[in-house]
């Protein structure tokens, strides 16, 4: 052997294992260098039981809310030496079992965001000993830890503060049916009404893609009565809903307020910058994913507790604060 130590050795130093001497350390450091050696993961795994890799499950991984999520996972996992794999369930509950069972055995534990999985699909397509965090998911869902954003009040928030504008006639682009996220942000835009007013709403469906959003933009341009304030169930729509506006010679915020939701990156860039609510989710991403890290090393003292990450609103240009409060 290059190194000119045993076996046992190498495998200390390489392994970080044991006590060897600084000069033995070098050696086979030096050695392994010169050969290239790198050690191979698979072989590795079966005696440490460990991938060292973290499957996440999303419905879709296109926009820059995905990419966020991600970035936040990635930036913890890195941190810990794990990789990622990650796979799309494109919305769909057939799919996101499917991938899940794809994951077994090729990952130390998952991160799932589906609002189509609950415990008992989740307990169909994983075994119970791997250990799971789930995202943004229906309270009933509740065999691990889940983390999720306050939908529900970052959307009241965000409504209530149109109506200390003045606002009166407030509509709403919703996210898909069926969606955990968007059924709470619509129960807080409802909220924020009151029984009165919400029932008399006008309610636009969306699927949370900027198409979706130009679609109801040109839907509000035609309204007659045309709303004076429209709240977006994420920024994506409601810059769909902006160009749409722009088009049809609809002018934000003089015509029409209008806000989002997530505060993605571009939501400060575009013309005029968008109101939004900041969602942590960065920030999801990174505790998500640190809780399951703990769970791997620790699964005696894993809980299925419920963590909820608050929001905050983010005024800019496009809800007309500025125009409104010099009247």
């Amino acid at each position: 052997m290059r190194a000119r130590v045993s076996t046992a050795s190498v495998s200390r130093v390489l392994n970080g294992s044991g006590a060897v001497t600084e000069p033995t350390r070098q050696r086979v450091l030096r050695a392994a260098q010169y050969l290239r050696y790198t050690p191979h993961e698979a072989a590795r795994s079966l005696i440490t039981r460990r991938t060292r890799t973290i499957g996440v499950l999303l419905p879709d991984i296109h926009g820059e809310y995905f990419s966020e999520l991600i970035r936040g996972i990635d930036r913890a996992a890195r941190l810990r030496g794990l990789h990622l794999l990650v796979s799309s369930s494109h919305g769909d509950a057939g799919e996101a079992a499917l991938a899940l069972r794809a994951m077994n055995g090729r990952v130390d534990g998952v991160l799932v965001m589906s609002p189509y999985l609950n415990a008992k699909s989740l307990d169909a397509a994983l075994p119970s000993t791997l250990p799971a965090v789930l995202l943004n998911t229906p309270e009933q869902a509740g065999r691990a830890p889940a983390f999720v954003i306050d939908d529900f009040g970052g959307a009241k928030a965000m409504v209530e503060h149109l109506r200390a504008l003045g606002y009166q006639r407030i509509a709403h682009i919703a996210g898909p049916e069926g969606n955990y996220e968007s059924a709470e942000r619509l129960r807080g835009f409802q909220a924020a009404l009151g029984r009165t007013l919400s029932g008399r709403a006008l309610v636009l469906a969306g699927n949370f893609t900027e198409e979706s959003g130009y679609q109801a933009g040109q839907q509000l341009a035609a309204a007659a009565p045309r709303p004076d304030a429209v709240f977006a169930a994420n920024d994506m729509m409601a810059i769909g809903c902006l160009l749409a506006l722009r088009e049809a010679g609809v002018r934000v915020p003089e015509d029409i307020a209008l806000t989002g939701f997530d505060d993605i990156p571009i939501a400060r860039y575009i013309t005029p910058p968008l109101t939004t609510v900041r969602a942590q989710t960065t920030e999801l991403g990174r505790q998500s994913l640190e809780e399951l890290a703990h769970a791997i090393e620790d699964r005696e003292s894993a809980r299925p507790d419920r963590h909820t990450l608050s929001t905050q609103l983010v005024i800019r240009e496009s809800c007309g604060q500025a125009q409104r409060r010099a009247r």
